[in-house]
Formats: structure tokens, sequence, C-alpha cells
């Protein structure tokens, strides 16, 4: 599984060109907001506190701060929810206080989360990954989506098993990515001609490739019909052949590494209707998928509002209850079960770089070169998290970002105070992707402060 990534590597390295490492990013975007208090280092100084007594488990994090704090995890301990990835402390690095109040939705800013537009359902600008994807993969795709469910507000207790629109991702305007929310269907998909006979898979290729021709053919001679302008909306329903064409040929041409990186199809696993088993799916698809070179953007929408943690000891409430400040008869109150959650996924998270850091690229990893992006398209909190922002980030950018961190910016309004866009701006210089000053919709409530270009505290 290990050694095409790994034979690149000693080409580029001994060609003298670190430098042109791929890219690779991952995206993980939960549902149902990430409270900022669990993420303060241990031993931070200045950082008050407050408990309500019917709130004990909670420790409200300070909404009145005026200064930007920056430390460095050598000199603190990390949060309890980031336990798993102690042994990649130097490579996280934890951003506060950012805000996309000027995004909002129905528990959730939907694609406004990684446009940084007013958009929750209607994609009206492309997304941070997507640009990511288009500017580095040259595989057959240039994003992948996994998700659980389609609808976040959907209140279903089982999975979907299809493709969904999970109102996140989109390449451009009026264009949304739709993600497979079945395991063993991404699994067909994306490594199914890896456990295809040769002879069975060259006859397969063969008749797509034939019955591509005959349906661009075809529509050729539908378009002669049309008028002007329907005849243009049918192009780009034509193109969609075009585009078909060319993912069944770049993935021809990465055959023998799909093979190599084929992770193995655990039929219990990828068939289960339990949600926390198609998570781990996902996570483990997710990282092959990057591996095999399929793509250089994959972006995981692991939970909904109606996701059942069923082996958390809380599987009859799903995250909407427990947003709402639902408890069990055991006394665990919905800030423990939420804690809970987010460590849950530090725990895939972990298991997803533990992945890339066992691949050589040069005179370091696969995790140096792979940005793995996690936080909520909802902000900080079930509901109104969005003048307080958390993201974690985890791995490298070729040396293009500065890990081993934690950055706490000022709050909402604040002098010195940053947006999610800054963040998405940071990425995307990290990334090189041009894109200006500003990413997104500018909050007007923010016309007083500085808001240009990335954050400077990140960039190396």
């Amino acid at each position: 599984m290990l050694f095409a990534p790994f034979l690149k590597g000693l080409e580029m390295h001994a060609a003298g060109a670190e430098a042109a490492f791929p890219k690779r990013f991952v995206f993980i975007v939960k549902a149902s907001g990430m409270d900022p208090y669990n993420l303060v280092p241990g031993g931070l100084p200045n950082q008050p506190v407050s408990a309500k007594p019917s709130e004990a488990a909670k420790i409200s994090h300070a909404s009145g701060r005026d200064k930007l704090v920056q430390a460095a995890w050598s000199d603190h301990s990390l949060p309890e929810i980031f336990k798993p990835l102690e042994a990649f402390k130097d490579k996280l690095t934890i951003v506060q206080g950012l805000s996309g109040n000027n995004f909002k939705g129905n528990h959730t800013a939907g694609y406004g989360a990684l446009s940084c537009h007013n958009s929750e359902l209607t994609p009206i600008a492309p997304t941070v990954d997507a640009l990511l994807g288009l500017k580095h993969s040259t595989g057959p795709y240039p994003m992948f989506g996994m998700a659980t469910n389609g609808s976040l507000r959907g209140q279903a207790s089982v999975p979907d098993d299809a493709y969904v629109f999970p109102n996140l991702s989109a390449l451009k305007a009026g264009q949304g990515v739709a993600f497979q929310a079945s395991p063993t269907k991404a699994f067909n998909e994306l490594f199914g001609s890896a456990v295809m006979a040769p002879e069975t898979l060259k006859k397969e290729l063969t008749l797509n490739r034939r019955l591509m021709d005959f349906l661009k053919d075809d529509a050729k001679r539908i378009g002669a019909r049309l008028t002007a302008e329907d005849r243009e909306r049918f192009d780009r329903y034509v193109d969609t052949f075009d585009s078909l064409r060319v993912r069944d040929e770049r993935k021809t041409a990465l055959q023998e590494r799909i093979e190599r990186n084929s992770p193995e199809y655990v039929v219990n696993k990828y068939t289960s209707m339990q949600h926390m088993d198609r998570m781990e799916a996902q996570f483990e698809l997710g990282g092959a998928t990057l591996v095999a070179g399929l793509t250089n953007v994959v972006t995981l929408r692991p939970d909904t509002l109606g996701t059942l943690y069923q082996d958390l000891g809380f599987q009859t409430l799903g995250l909407h209850a427990i947003g709402h400040g639902a408890e069990l008869p055991s006394g665990l109150n919905s800030y423990q079960m939420r804690k809970k959650v987010d460590a849950y996924h530090m725990g895939l998270v972990a298991k997803m770089a533990q992945t890339f850091e066992r691949i050589p690229e040069g005179n370091g990893t696969m995790l140096d070169n792979t940005l793995i992006v996690y936080l909520s398209c909802a902000g900080g909190k079930h509901h109104g998290g969005n003048t307080d922002w958390p993201a974690v980030l985890l791995g490298g950018c070729g040396d293009k970002l500065k890990m081993g961190q934690y950055l706490q910016y000022p709050s909402y309004k604040q002098a010195g105070h940053k947006t999610l866009g800054n963040l998405y701006l940071s990425l995307l210089a990290a990334g090189g992707v041009e894109n200006g000053e500003h990413f997104g919709q500018i909050d007007p409530a923010l016309k007083d402060l500085d808001l240009k270009g990335p954050l400077q505290e990140l960039l190396a």
C-alpha cells in the first residue's frame, strides 16, 4: 500500500524537487458546533472562566478578549479531547476567536461554512476545498466528498446509502458537489478496479468508452435542433460526458497505484447502517483516496443533527437533542456528550494522520505535505456560534504554515479580530492559490477592522 508514494518521493528527492511534493487537504466538517472552551491549552494564563451551578461541566470561553494569544504546545499541555494527537502536537495548530457572523442559517451555514457567503442552501461561489482541489488534483477527481447523510437538519436515525448533497462544497456558483453516503459504493467507485479481474476491467472500460462516444454523438444531433438559449444549457449537460471520459482515463493511468493502495473491504463495517461504523469507513476511504492519488482534496461530513453515537453511551439521543441540553438518567449532560463526540472525532483524525505519517516523502512524510482541517458548519455553538468559530489544523503544507501552536484572536468587533475568511486566505496562500485581499463576503459590522489577507501568525 505504501510503495507508490515512497518511490515517487525518492525520485523527487533525488531530483532536488522537495517543493514539488503534492499538497493534499482533508476538510472534516462536523455538525452542531464545536465548544471553544474545550480547546484552550492547559496552563494558559489570563483566561477567565465561569461556571453556572446548573452547568457544572461547562467552562465558558471568555468572550471579551482584547488581545491576541499565541502559545506554543511545547509550553502547554493539550486540551483533553486532543490526547489522541499527543504524538503530533508539533504538527497541531488550534485557531480560536474567528468569526463568520454574516453567513448564517438554520443550525448550519451550509455552503457558507466553506465559501464565507450567506448561502446556506444555494452555492453562489466556489468553496475553499474545491479551489484547492482544482489547483492541486491531477487524478480523476478535483475533490471527493463523503457524508453519512444529506440534509443536516434531517432527523434520520440511519445513514443514507447513495450520493447526497449536504450543501457543503461547490466547484463554482450553482454547482454543488455531491457526496457519497455509502461506503460500499464509494469503495466500488474508487477502488473497485483493484478487485476486478484484468479482463473484466478491460471489457468494462471499453464498454464505458463506447457508451460515452455514442451518447456524445447522439447529443450533438439533438443539440443541432435546439435554440441558441437551449443549446447553451444542453452543452453544459453534454460536457458531463467528457468529464466522465476523462475520469475513466485518469483512473486507468493510476491502475497500479489504486491496486497497491486499496483499503481492505471489511463487509461488516462498510455495509453497516450504524453511524459510527460509517464514520470509520469514511475516514479510512478518505485517507486511502489521497494515498492512491485519486484526488488531492477529500471533504468529510461525519455527522448531522440526527446522528446517533451508539458506542459513546448515548445511543438514543441524536446530536440535535444533545445540542439543546438533553441529559441522560446517568447524569451525563449535553456538554459532556458533546465533548465525547469531539474526542471520538480526534481519535479518527489521529488514525488518519498515522497513515500519512508512515509514508516517507523526501526528508519528511506524507503528513508534512497534507493538511487536515477540522471545524463545524455551525461555528462554536449548536446555535449562534458564528462570532467565535474554532478550527483545528493538523499536519503541514510543505512548511508553508506554522504548526505546533495555539492562536486565539480578539473577540468579535475588537481591534485585531479576524474572520474565517482570513483563515481560508491562509490555506489558499499555503496552497499556492491566488485569491486577492478577501475571501467571501465582508461582514459589514466589521467595516472598521483590517481584515485583509491571511493570518500572518499562521503563515511560515
